[in-house]
Order: C-alpha cells, then structure tokens, then sequence
C-alpha cells in the first residue's frame, strides 16, 4: 500500500476515534442533568456503526486519497513540466553563461594583447616624453639664447639710433656743404664750358694739323718705301745679311742596296727662308740633297732633315719639287718654327726686272759677286746670266747651279738652275712632295722621281 494512502487512513481513524469519544461524553451530560440513569449498550451500536463508518469513511478516504492521487499526479505533471522547463531553461542559461564565458575568455584575450599594445605604447609615450623633454629643455635653451640675441640686438639698435642719429647731423652738415660744392660746381661748370669752347677750337686746330702730319707721314712712308725700293743695296750689305741670317740645311737618306746591304747618303748646304707673303719655306738645289733624278728612280726607305740657325733646330717635315722646274726644291716651315730659329725671312722679288743686275750668293762655295743679268721672251720663267759682265767681289766667283740670286733690293730673285740660268721665283706650286719619316716605303719615291727626270729632261737643251 502507498504511504500516502496509510496515512490517510491512519488519520481518519484517529478522527473517527476523537468524534466517537466527543459524542459519548454529551449523552453522559445530558444524562447527569436529568437525573436517570440510562443504560445504553454501547457495544453492539458501537460495532455496526463503526463499521458501516469505517466503511465510508474507507469509501471517502479513497475518494479523497484518489482525489489527491489525481492532484498529486497532475501537480507531478506539473511539476516535472515545470522542472522541464527550468532545465531546459538552465541548460539556456548554461548554453549563454558558456558563450559568455567565451566571448570573456576572447575579450580577456584581446584585453591582454590590448594591455600589451599600451604598455609598447606606455613605453614608446615614455621615450618620446623623454625625447619631447630634451626637446623641451634645448627649445628653452633656444629661446634663452634668441633672448640673448635679442637682447643684444636691441642693444646694436639703440647703438644704430644713437649712430643713426649721429648721421643725421652729418647728413644736415653736408647737406649744407653740398649746397656750398653745387654753388661753386655751378661756377665751375660755367669755367668748365669755356674752357671746353677754347679746347674744341684747339681740337679743331690740331686736327687740322694732323692731317696735314698724316699726309705728310704718308707721303713719307710713300717716299721712303718708294726710296728703298728702288735704291740698289750694296752687294756686300747683302752678302751680310746673308750671313746672319742662313740657315743650314741638313738631310739624310738611306734604301736597302744590294743583297741586302744598306745604303745611306747625307748632304748639307745653306739656305734662306722665303716667304710669298703667305707660306713660309726654305729652298735648294736638288744636287744639295741626296736626292737624284733618274730613271730608274730611287725607293728611298727613310728621308729625314733638319733646319738650323744658331742654337734653334726645327725638323723638316716635308720636301716639293717646283712645278716650273723640279731641280728647284722647298720645304714648308710653319710661323712657330720660324720664330724659334729666329732669322730673317727674306720675301720673293716683286720687281724682279726694276734693276739690271744681281748679286748672287754661292751657297756651298761661300762667294758672292755683282753680274748682270738678260731677259729671253722665249724663256719667261728664266733669267741669263751674262758671263762677259761677271764682278767678283768675295772669293772665287764662278757661279754654279744652286746659287741664291738676289735682287738689288734685298729680296730673293731666284736660284741658279744650272750655271747659266736662273729660275725667278713667282710662286711655291709643286709638282710632287714628298713627306719625310723613318719608314717612306709606302710613297714609292723612285716613281716620281723617274717621272720628274723625264721633266728635265725635256726642258730644253741650254737649261739642262
């Protein structure tokens, strides 16, 4: 049997007994009031009706306990919906309280990393404060010193006032002796204007005279050029001149000869340079080099020379036989070269025909003498020495080809081609050159000068 139910039924029976008991003493009261006594037979009354009592109260016990068995199974229901719902409503809150505890643990993360990233930022804040006060303390430094400078300043400013007015009263006072200078600037003006009158009149006076001075200087000059062109130098001026101003001439050759043997040849002579108002030279006779026309001609293998004058020496770059006459040969000299040896550089005849006579110089034999000299129509580019008319004035005078011929003048008339004729020199045009070096190979000289002796030889038979 179910407690419940027991003790139900243990209650009604104590119920039962506590109302039997309560009626039993009324119906002795009533009986005591009355004054009879009354036998009442309890047991057999008591017996039926405690059962049949028993019984229903059994019945509504029952009732009650199923009643209550209902109510208790429904408040059970109840209750277990109720609990249900509460656990279900914890597990809720425990589904929210853990995703609370992990969004926490995930804000406690991030708080942690945040507190890290502050306390970097802490430190960085503390170098920069660090810094910022250094920055600080020179900034004050700074303008402790701007202070300085300004107070200085204001110094050198009160100075500038106290000079500045000072100035002042200088300007005042020179502004009144600038008026005194303007008055006598004025008065000076005046002066300066007349006495400009007087020099513009002896301006104009001696301007006058200085055309006439100019005239006069070039008439003179005229005059002079004019009386030095025509006035015939004594041979033996020329002769001097010569000497002073010669220059030797030195070269050297050499071709590889027979089996093989080498052969060299050197030859020397004297010279002048000469100039044709534009190109500079020195000029010879091709028998005063080692050069020689003839067919087969020469290939010479190394040409080299030199010019010399006192102390100087300059090379000779290049050697050209002349175009009227290929005996005659010149070297080209630059301006330079001809200012580092220092000699006169005597110009071409303008005049060749002004005088009737010629000196001539002999350039190996060292002679000079007086002859005249004779045109032929048929020979333009030549001169005739005449022979019967020969005056010998410095050693033994028998003129030969290479012989420097000078007009009376001073200037270069020519050179001797042979011992009677002598090429007047117009021009330096050339018929070949020749460069020098130590290896000439690749010119093939003995070409040219196989080509140039055929030249020769067909000059004709008395300038041979």
């Amino acid at each position: 049997m179910n407690r419940s139910i027991l003790i139900v039924i243990c209650d009604f029976l104590l119920l039962s007994l506590l109302t039997f008991s309560t009626d039993l003493s009324k119906v002795a009261g009533e009986n005591e009031g009355s004054g009879a006594t009354v036998k009442v037979d309890i047991l057999p009354k008591t017996a039926n009706a405690g059962g049949n009592d028993l019984a229903e109260v059994m019945k509504q016990a029952l009732g009650e306990e199923q009643k209550n068995r209902e109510q208790l199974q429904a408040e059970l229901a109840k209750a277990r919906e109720t609990t249900r719902q509460q656990q279900e409503q914890f597990e809720q809150q425990a589904k929210e309280l853990q995703q609370k505890q992990s969004n926490l643990e995930q804000q406690y993360v991030t708080a942690q990393a945040s507190i890290q990233a502050l306390n970097q930022k802490l430190q960085s804040s503390s170098a920069e404060t660090s810094m910022t006060r250094e920055q600080l303390a020179a900034k004050e430094a700074e303008i402790q010193k701007q202070n300085d400078l300004a107070a200085a300043l204001q110094k050198q400013l009160a100075q500038l006032a106290k000079n500045n007015q000072i100035t002042q009263n200088e300007k005042q006072k020179l502004a009144s002796q600038l008026q005194l200078a303007e008055v006598e600037k004025r008065a000076a003006g005046e002066k300066a204007a007349l006495m400009q009158q007087q020099v513009q009149a002896e301006r104009a006076a001696n301007a006058r005279l200085a055309e006439g001075v100019k005239a006069l200087a070039t008439n003179s000059s005229a005059l002079t050029r004019e009386i030095r062109e025509n006035r015939a130098l004594a041979p033996n001026t020329i002769f001097s001149e010569f000497v002073s101003n010669r220059v030797w001439t030195k070269f050297m050759a050499s071709r590889s000869g027979f089996l093989g043997i080498n052969s060299s040849s050197s030859k020397e002579t004297e010279t002048v340079l000469v100039t044709d108002g534009t190109h500079i030279f020195a000029l010879c006779h091709l028998q005063d080099t080692p050069l020689t026309l003839w067919d087969p001609g020469t290939d010479w293998e190394m040409l080299t020379g030199t010019l010399n004058h006192n102390a100087a020496q300059v090379p000779i770059h290049a050697l050209s036989f002349h175009l009227q006459d290929p005996r005659v040969v010149f070297m080209p000299v630059t301006p330079a070269e001809a200012g580092q040896l220092g000699c006169k550089i005597y110009r071409i005849s303008s005049d060749p025909y002004k005088f009737q006579d010629a000196v001539v110089v002999g350039a190996q034999a060292g002679y000079y003498g007086q002859c005249s000299f004779q045109i032929e129509l048929n020979l333009p580019q030549y001169v005739k020495l005449d022979r019967n008319l020969l005056k010998g004035l410095f050693g033994k005078f028998n003129p030969s080809r290479g012989d420097l011929v000078f007009s009376r003048t001073g200037e270069l008339l020519g050179i001797m081609a042979n011992g009677t004729y002598c090429l007047v020199l117009h021009d330096f045009a050339s018929d070949a050159t020749f460069p020098f070096g130590r290896d000439i190979r690749t010119q093939h000289t003995g070409g040219d000068l196989s080509r140039l002796f055929f030249h020769v030889f067909n000059l004709p038979a008395r300038l041979r």
